[in-house]
């Protein structure tokens, strides 16, 4: 576990979210805050902030209302505007996850990688401007003024509990009934209700320390599964006729197959040992968290 703002057993629950929100809009905003540094880097960090703010905002739903709605909305749509560079950077992770198999030669590869690259910078130039980050800072200046306002005084871990009892509802109810059989849109549902569960899940994991770390690195170990499918799924999409990589389209494809079974076979392995409680149960370790914390 890190130093991030979470719950903890002697600050009040509206005064430990409100702090959590701040922090995740200040790693958001130092993202973005040097034009010098790298822009896949600046790009890939200030997304993944966004995730964990849009978590955020997903628990605590019901209480913000429309608010928290528009909020999120922005958010989502602030990470798309970045997506093109990503989506680039997405393929070069495929491609060095097909290492060893398939047939491809090194020096396909090289090429391979070369030509996703030059797409990547292309990206990257048209993307993080001086016009997108004032977009971005003056997003991140709204959202962080909103914090101070929300109803949060009445909010009681019980109340906690049952927003992340929904958000493991959520997840469990998105596993597809035979992962072999799913397709690229239920595993792409699955992997987003699989993210915020494990950024609300940092929240509590203090509570109980070892038993966090545990959950937190079983989530995230699913996630990598899943993220690596989509990853190979946005490569194929690259191959498709009239698509930048066309003409690899052959060589790549076995590869393809073959290392995305890999993950969903993992990814299976996973999801039944992390969604083996039924919710009532799950809500019931969270309760025994909060009692517990600080005893």
């Amino acid at each position: 576990m890190n130093d991030e703002p979470s719950l903890q057993a002697d600050v009040a629950v509206d005064e430990a979210l409100r702090s959590i929100a701040r922090a995740i809009l200040a790693d958001a905003r130092a993202a973005i805050a040097d034009s010098k540094r790298p822009t896949a880097e600046a790009v890939h960090d200030f997304r993944r902030h966004m995730k964990r703010w849009r978590a955020l905002l997903r628990l605590l739903g019901p209480i913000l209302g429309a608010d928290g709605r528009m909020l999120r909305d922005e958010a989502r749509d602030l990470a798309r505007a970045l997506g093109g560079a990503r989506d680039a950077q997405s393929a070069l992770d495929a491609l060095s996850d097909l290492a060893g198999h398939g047939d491809l030669s090194q020096r396909s590869l090289a090429t391979l990688r070369n030509r996703i690259d030059e797409m990547r910078r292309s990206a990257e130039n048209n993307t993080l401007n001086g016009d997108m980050r004032v977009r971005l800072t003056r997003a991140l200046d709204k959202a962080t003024a909103s914090v101070e306002l929300w109803p949060l005084h009445s909010l009681t871990f019980s109340d906690l509990a049952e927003r992340l009892t929904s958000g493991y509802r959520a997840a469990r109810n998105a596993l597809p009934g035979r992962f072999s059989d799913a397709n690229g849109v239920e595993l792409h549902e699955l992997r987003k209700r699989i993210v915020a569960h494990r950024h609300q899940m940092e929240i509590v994991a203090p509570l109980w320390r070892r038993f966090g770390k545990m959950w937190i690195g079983e989530a995230q170990r699913l996630r990598d599964r899943l993220g690596k499918h989509q990853d190979l799924l946005l490569l194929t999409r690259m191959t498709e006729p009239g698509e930048p990589l066309a003409r690899w389209q052959t060589p790549l494809k076995p590869a393809i197959e073959e290392r995305a079974s890999d993950h969903i076979r993992a990814a299976r392995r996973l999801a039944r040992r992390l969604f083996v409680d039924k919710p009532k149960a799950f809500r019931r370790r969270l309760e025994v968290m909060g009692e517990t914390a600080g005893k």
